[in-house]
């Protein structure tokens, strides 16, 4: 997952040694302000996509004011506090691998991605970018996560999705109940209506 805040701040790596990260820190030909971290997303595999898609509508994994403290099974442990405190403008989906069922797949980091742009300021909207979505995992999470309604357009295996913030939403409508799970995406509430 590549990553781009409104401010110079670290970029998540998956796939680096400890001297590849090192080589990264205050490079200036990089960008003085530019980190890198390891983050490892062994706790999900490919070939657990369907149980973990059925995620969606767990309260632990969708009304969660704090991602890094979310037990949700999606959220990437590791993540630097700065992911965390971060307006990111742009969002870039890319890794972990995610052709293979034991590979680590990219639910987890679309998932981040898509909590992460609706933490944002209310009013805020962040471009979230989706690489090889012609692979089930990434067509199907992205649709689910960041919402087929917030999507922008698709070229080739890329797809780009415009998430605003839902901060500051109301986040149960009063019809749904006191104990509803909020809707992850516009049109969750208009399926529950109906």
């Amino acid at each position: 997952m590549a990553l781009r805040p409104a401010r110079p701040l670290p970029a998540a790596r998956r796939r680096s040694t400890t001297k590849q990260l090192g080589k990264h820190k205050g490079n200036h030909e990089d960008g003085p302000n530019r980190k890198a971290y390891h983050v490892a997303y062994d706790d999900t595999k490919v070939g657990d996509a369907d149980k973990l898609l059925e995620l969606r509508g767990d309260p632990a994994c969708v009304a969660q004011p704090d991602l890094a403290a979310a037990p949700c099974r999606l959220a990437p442990p590791g993540l630097p506090a700065a992911f965390y405190k971060a307006e990111w403008d742009v969002i870039l989906v890319d890794a972990p691998t995610g052709y293979a069922p034991w590979s680590p797949g990219r639910m987890g980091a679309i998932y981040a991605a898509g909590m992460a742009a609706r933490a944002r300021r209310p009013g805020a909207t962040t471009d979230v970018l989706v690489h090889d979505v012609d692979r089930p995992v990434e067509d199907r999470f992205s649709r689910a996560f960041l919402c087929e309604a917030y999507m922008v357009e698709q070229v080739g295996e890329l797809r780009h999705f415009a998430v605003p913030s839902h901060r500051g939403r109301d986040a149960v409508p009063s019809h749904r109940g006191r104990d509803a799970v909020p809707p992850f995406c516009p049109h969750d509430e208009d399926t529950a209506n109906a």
